[in-house]
């Protein structure tokens, strides 16, 4: 996948989207445990070079009493994803996030990334959602 175009043609193909912007989509993704769904959004980045990336993000909780340590923690352990923080209505909101140069993206990398993101994030949220010491 070399554009982004190329990246909403394969995903509205697949997922009825909310956001179409030039540069930003956004779909819900349906999660088969509890018939709970969890919002992705597609972002073009590009770094000062011009070497486009995708971000790949799913919101997870306000920042709000969340443990920044236990947040930098869980970055280190992750093999896909990391915690960033991500303006919400005016509020600090905390995202699972995950960054992929265009040039190495394929369409099954794509479905890969959204299906760990997606369910992933859906932990992490109800984690912080029930105040459990999960996260």
């Amino acid at each position: 996948m070399q554009s982004f175009e190329q990246i909403r043609a394969h995903v509205s193909g697949r997922y009825p989207l909310h956001t179409n912007d030039p540069y930003l989509i956004s779909f819900d993704l349906k999660l088969t445990r509890n018939r709970r769904h969890q919002g992705i959004y597609l972002t073009e980045l590009e770094d000062e070079g011009g070497r486009k990336f995708l971000r790949i993000s799913t919101p997870i909780g306000p920042l709000t009493g969340t443990d920044a340590r236990r947040c930098l923690q869980f970055n280190w352990e992750q093999r896909v994803g990391y915690l960033a923080v991500n303006d919400l209505d005016g509020s600090p909101y905390l995202h699972l996030c995950e960054n992929r140069p265009y040039e190495l993206l394929s369409e099954r990398e794509l479905e890969q990334l959204i299906g760990e993101i997606g369910p992933l994030g859906d932990q992490l949220e109800q984690a912080i959602s029930s105040e459990a010491d999960a996260f």
